[in-house]
């Protein structure tokens, strides 16, 4: 697919839900499109063991998400490091902002550029759905390839296909803290969405599995910003 106009999209859903997934679905049929994952940053951040990167594994830890001014400068540095702040830049946003007030502080430092957010689409999985692919997921973390024992398993268990590294599992990746991850998400989602409402650029795909999301989330995108 071709865009026929510069995209900047974020996808909003509860941690499960295949942000990541849709995200490498999205890069591999736009070759114009570029992502921002705030997980990949803090996974880096923690395996170099900078000061961001253990201030992050404690919060990780308990199933807490980190101060928003540490996550939007992590953000904004990037995007700037990039130069995806032109107005021509196409880009994609996976985990960030969270929050109303990551949304309003991202909004504020993108408005200075003209970039700002211009489709928001919200992956909508049930609960149940989301609870059984964190029991089967495992990660090689240095690389954050993620792998499923039920649909996306490794070559061989429990190691990685591209080093033959060990796999781990997330400490969050654990049903009692994910609840929480889960109860704190539904908590703080609704403001968000609110404010995406408000700006007209909020759009909700359902389904249980990626491949019945991602074809409605390329076909809002086509009808959008493109042709295919």
């Amino acid at each position: 697919m071709s865009l026929t106009k510069p995209l900047r999209l974020l996808l909003l859903g509860a941690p499960g839900s295949g942000k990541g997934t849709q995200t490498s679905k999205l890069l591999a049929k736009i070759p114009t499109l570029t992502s921002i994952s705030s997980g990949d940053l803090l996974r880096k951040e923690i395996s170099i063991k900078s000061s961001i990167g253990k201030t992050a594994s404690k919060y990780i830890e308990k199933g807490d998400l980190l101060p928003d001014s540490i996550i939007l400068d992590l953000i904004y540095k990037e995007l700037s490091d990039k130069n995806w702040l032109s107005p021509n830049a196409t880009w994609l946003l996976d985990g960030f902002p969270r929050t109303l007030n990551q949304a309003i502080g991202l909004d504020n430092r993108l408005s200075k550029h003209n970039v700002n957010i211009n489709l928001v689409v919200e992956l909508d999985i049930p609960e149940d759905v989301i609870l059984q692919r964190v029991e089967n997921r495992w990660v090689h973390i240095p690389s954050g390839r993620v792998y499923n024992t039920q649909y996306n398993p490794p070559k061989i268990p429990g190691k990685d296909d591209i080093t033959g590294e060990n796999l781990s599992k997330r400490p969050d990746d654990n049903a009692q803290v994910f609840k929480q991850r889960l109860q704190k998400y539904h908590n703080e989602i609704t403001p968000l969405k609110k404010f995406y409402e408000n700006q007209n650029i909020l759009h909700k795909v359902s389904g249980e599995t990626s491949d019945i999301i991602f074809p409605k989330l390329y076909n809002l995108i086509i009808s959008k910003f493109g042709k295919s």
